[in-house]
């Protein structure tokens, strides 16, 4: 299955504003040439023959914006879909993860990296299968398949699930032998990076985001391994110590950090590490840490660590956009609905970032991050992964959530008109 006006592979895409990911500014009227999946131009004009002209005035035209930490297979907020993830058959987890999967793209994700799946099988790696090759609809995805974790730390979902279901089978390992044998089986089935749990988090039951769950020698192991197959490794960290051992072993990025002290952003701006910060859920739940109303459909032990760390996070966001950390965007998308996924923009302005920064995040420095050259920019060779919204984003950051025109290597998903596929 592929997007609408597929038959007609190039186009001029016309607008009076446009951002290329890199300036400090929009940079006014331009035409865009793509063909064949590629943008083969930017001027004032350009070649319109041989092509479909679209035009997007009143809109700015951006690169397709890239989430780097989404749950495809965790469908939060979704009263259709069973609350507990830990206790759904592979086949019943792949198809609720088609209707994510298209959202997501709507939203003007054209990239998504994929953190994390529940189900020791490797279901995300063949959902990004499905999606490259024109079966199913969605980003393009990056995935770590599953959470690689220490016996009860967060990733540990023994207490989640009934005895049935096996929960030995999910991948917790100790000490050095183990978490080698189970990096090189990630990579072997398929894995474009790997997940681990470098501290405990706030919805697992039975840890603590302080928590150090992994030992220095087991997360040097762990990153060591996978760089011999070329492969980054991508650590659930929220601070303190966990993230230090993880910078010093060697990861690209950190997930979360949200309890990352101003001398733990530094090490993290010394050794080059980029922070993928969540802000929109975490902080969120933590400005709401005593709202009793808020909290009634949700855990209780996600609310008392909440009360406990709430002005510890709220300090921790003004640290990061006060620091010079490389910050990736990425939502956690899964564990709230997907659909609110671009509610990370203005939040990440909310608490101090500009929106020039959050929106790099989403372009240039997540394809950076996920070492990916060919997307994030809109520039001639590039993979024409291009989005408009009405509006300005420099001026009104909540424009993000309304992206009505969404082009993926120059196939069309979605236009003003409300055509989508």
């Amino acid at each position: 299955m592929t997007g609408t006006n597929s038959t007609s592979p190039n186009y001029v895409i016309v607008t009076d504003q446009y951002w290329d990911g890199l300036a400090d500014n929009p940079l006014g009227a331009t035409e865009i040439r793509v063909e064949n999946g590629n943008i083969t131009a930017i001027a004032t004009t350009v070649d319109h023959s041989n092509a479909q002209i679209i035009e997007l005035k009143g809109h700015t035209v951006t690169p397709g914006f890239i989430d780097c930490h989404v749950h495809i297979t965790f469908c939060e907020g979704d009263p259709t879909i069973p609350e507990n993830p830990y206790m759904v058959t592979v086949p019943l987890m792949t198809l609720y993860s088609l209707n994510p999967l298209k959202i997501l793209l709507m939203n003007g994700f054209t990239t998504v990296r994929e953190v994390g799946c529940p189900d020791p099988e490797f279901i995300t790696v063949d959902l990004k299968k499905a999606i490259a090759n024109g079966w199913i609809i969605g980003p393009d995805l990056l995935v770590a398949p599953h959470l690689i974790s220490a016996q009860g730390g967060h990733g540990d979902f023994t207490s989640l699930v009934a005895f049935q279901f096996r929960p030995e089978k999910f991948e917790v390992a100790d000490g050095t032998a183990e978490i080698i044998r189970i990096v090189r089986e990630e990579i072997r089935s398929g894995a474009d990076w790997i997940k681990f749990c470098a501290t405990g988090g706030f919805s697992s039951p039975t840890d603590d985001p302080s928590q150090t769950t992994y030992s220095q020698e087991e997360m040097n192991i762990l990153v060591s391994t996978a760089k011999d197959f070329g492969i980054s490794a991508c650590p659930h960290a929220y601070g303190g110590e966990g993230v230090q051992r993880a910078v010093n072993a060697g990861v690209r990025s950190i997930e979360h950090g949200n309890l990352a002290s101003s001398e733990t952003l530094q090490l993290m701006e010394q050794k080059g590490v980029y922070l993928v910060p969540t802000q929109y859920t975490v902080l969120e739940k933590a400005r709401n840490a005593n709202n009793p109303e808020y909290w009634k459909s949700r855990s209780p032990w996600q609310h008392a660590k909440y009360q406990k760390y709430a002005s510890q996070l709220i300090a921790c966001a003004d640290n990061l956009a006060k620091s010079n950390v490389k910050i990736a965007f990425g939502t956690d998308a899964g564990t709230f609905p997907h659909i609110d996924n671009w509610k990370e923009f203005p939040a990440m302005v909310q608490n101090g970032i500009t929106p020039l920064r959050a929106l790099k995040a989403a372009t240039t420095v997540a394809a950076e991050l996920l070492m990916q050259p060919n997307i994030g920019a809109l520039a001639v060779g590039k993979f024409a992964d291009i989005i408009a919204m009405p509006g300005n984003p420099f001026e009104d950051i909540n424009v993000t959530g309304k992206v009505d025109f969404v082009m993926k290597r120059g196939v069309i998903y979605k236009q003003p008109s409300g055509g989508q596929v």
